[in-house]
């Protein structure tokens, strides 16, 4: 296991090394200039001012130079200044990381239990009303928008019944403590971890269903039936134990998305996360904030493949045996 560990994070380190280079060429490549986007903010745009922001932040220099000093920031966790927010965006990410994560935790974690707990009844009950439902369900909540599910939602529960807020964090102008503060973010955060959970719900269950009659079918689920072991232990032990490594492979990719998708979400609910953070970059060319956004996504990505690599050890034995 040690072995493994140290092998994976030397991949890891090259696979971030990798994206951080291509992602720094590539928001260099768009058109446009970042000084007098950062020069028309402050209501001058001579050429001497101009000038003065391309050296304040290095974009006088050439290109391998500006990607060399940025490398050396990031070994560091000195990911730049942004110009718009005037704050090191170290410390933006700080402060709007932790939203992101609750958000994405809580859409994963909802997806990923109640999609496999759907999944596994629609196998059970295959061919039946319940399995038809489900199919129907699943289907359904894949082929919507993200968008579209927040903004019905919003309308739904927001407008039409007034049960939960439509937007931010927390309640503005109220000031609470203790569980208060807890039940107040729980409110503003069902509706997006909803939007956001119920399209990968939708992967799972089907996944789930596919690979339980999958293996369902094989000998060795025939033989623990034969030796007339109960039905409901060779569906929990023999078939979903053994029909989870797909699940777990397709989960570790989507945990990163989630992120991506984040972006979307947090902009319709307006969520004070890293998405809603890359968003406004984006549309104030605050390059320095884009790529430490990217550099943190990327980040969680691998790590969450490690523990994805970890978790197969966990559920199948042989897994690490052949490792």
């Amino acid at each position: 296991m040690p072995g493994f560990l140290a092998a994976r994070l030397a991949k890891a380190a090259v696979v971030i090394l990798a994206i951080v280079v291509c992602n720094f060429l590539l928001i260099h490549a768009a058109p446009g200039d970042p000084a007098s986007v950062i020069a028309g903010q402050s209501g001058a745009a001579d050429e001497r001012f101009l000038a003065q922001l391309r050296e304040q932040f290095g974009l006088d220099r050439p290109l391998h130079v500006q990607l060399w000093i940025y490398l050396k920031g990031v070994l560091t966790l000195d990911l730049g200044f942004s110009h718009r927010q005037q704050l090191p965006v170290w410390t933006l990410i700080q402060a709007r990381l932790p939203a992101t994560l609750l958000l994405t935790g809580t859409a994963f974690v909802f997806a990923i239990v109640t999609g496999v707990t759907l999944g596994a009844l629609a196998a059970r009950r295959v061919g039946r009303w319940a399995d038809s439902l489900i199919t129907v369900i699943a289907l359904t909540f894949y082929a919507t928008p993200l968008f579209w599910i927040g903004l019905m939602l919003v309308l739904v529960f927001s407008v039409w019944l007034e049960w939960l807020p439509s937007f931010g964090m927390s309640s503005v102008g109220v000031e609470l403590h203790g569980m208060a503060v807890v039940l107040d973010v729980a409110q503003h955060l069902l509706l997006p971890a909803l939007t956001l959970g119920l399209f990968y719900l939708a992967v799972y269950a089907r996944l789930t269903r596919a690979t339980m009659l999958e293996v369902a079918d094989q000998d060795f689920v025939k033989t623990a039936r034969a030796k007339g072991v109960p039905e409901g232990r060779v569906l929990r032990a023999h078939v979903l134990r053994n029909a989870m490594l797909p699940v777990i492979t397709f989960a570790g990719i989507q945990a990163g998305q989630l992120v991506g998708g984040a972006i979307l979400v947090e902009t319709v609910f307006a969520w004070p996360g890293i998405g809603r953070l890359a968003f406004d970059a984006l549309l104030a060319r605050d390059y320095a904030v884009l790529l430490g956004v990217f550099f943190c996504t990327s980040v969680m990505v691998v790590a969450f493949n490690l523990v994805t690599d970890l978790l197969y050890a966990v559920v199948d034995p042989r897994v690490e045996a052949v490792g």
